[in-house]
């Protein structure tokens, strides 16, 4: 029996980068020789893809915050049992954007749903499977959500302009749209700052910040010294 993978996620406020630096580590840990599945929450599945589309999608009103938390933890379950737990027995390094912690910050600190709620669902729904490393992107909040709005209206014009061009017609609403979250205000993204780095205070030993107000190089320079330096798995910095 092959020995379990290591399981590596990124978490942080949209905006600070962490597809970048996840798609940077998974590079420079393949040119090292590792096997490494990259995946996303919500997501991962099919199943999870439709899940993300209801919860990022701007027109999604009315949800509540007991059924959005309820959403989240149904596409990690799926996520789990379809992608992440196959790929760690299978001996391989599995790097996923966004993880519980994200529902934890989000839902549980965001919408005030409290911690024991999130950790509970955890226990129950995912196993408790815990990764094996956290990087933790902080950055000025104002800053990573402006970032954040700007690329997901970039995005959504380009996939309508492209479906209307398909269409030779106006294709009205596409499932490009994910600014759903990006809408909240500043006291939301306040107590979601807040609640990632209680998460980081609580948790040192799984949980490292990295300072991601630099550039993708730099930023990219420290999570290769710190999944060095906790994992001790090799990498080549690209």
């Amino acid at each position: 029996m092959s020995r379990r993978g290591k399981f590596i996620t990124f978490e942080g406020l949209d905006g600070t980068g962490k597809s970048t630096q996840m798609r940077k580590l998974a590079a420079a840990l393949r040119a090292a020789g590792h096997k490494v599945v990259e995946t996303r929450e919500p997501g991962g599945t099919a199943t999870g893809e439709k899940i993300r589309r209801v919860l990022l999608d701007s027109a999604t009103e009315g949800l509540s915050s007991l059924a959005e938390m309820a959403l989240m933890f149904a596409s990690r379950a799926q996520h789990i049992a379809e992608v992440i737990q196959p790929a760690l027995d299978h001996g391989q390094i599995v790097l996923c954007d966004r993880f519980t912690d994200s529902t934890e910050a989000y839902q549980g600190s965001g919408r005030k749903l409290g911690t024991e709620a999130v950790l509970k669902l955890h226990r129950v729904l995912c196993g408790d499977l815990q990764p094996d490393l956290t990087i933790l992107l902080d950055s000025d909040p104002a800053m990573s959500v402006g970032r954040a709005r700007r690329r997901n209206r970039r995005a959504s014009h380009a996939a309508t302009k492209a479906a209307n061009r398909s269409s030779g017609k106006s294709a009205g609403k596409t499932y490009s749209d994910e600014n759903r979250f990006e809408q909240q205000n500043r006291a939301f993204f306040a107590r979601v700052h807040e609640g990632y780095l209680a998460i980081a205070a609580r948790e040192p030993q799984r949980v490292v910040a990295v300072d991601a107000r630099g550039t993708p190089a730099q930023t990219h320079r420290k999570i290769m010294e710190v999944v060095g330096r906790k994992l001790k798995l090799a990498g080549r910095s690209v």
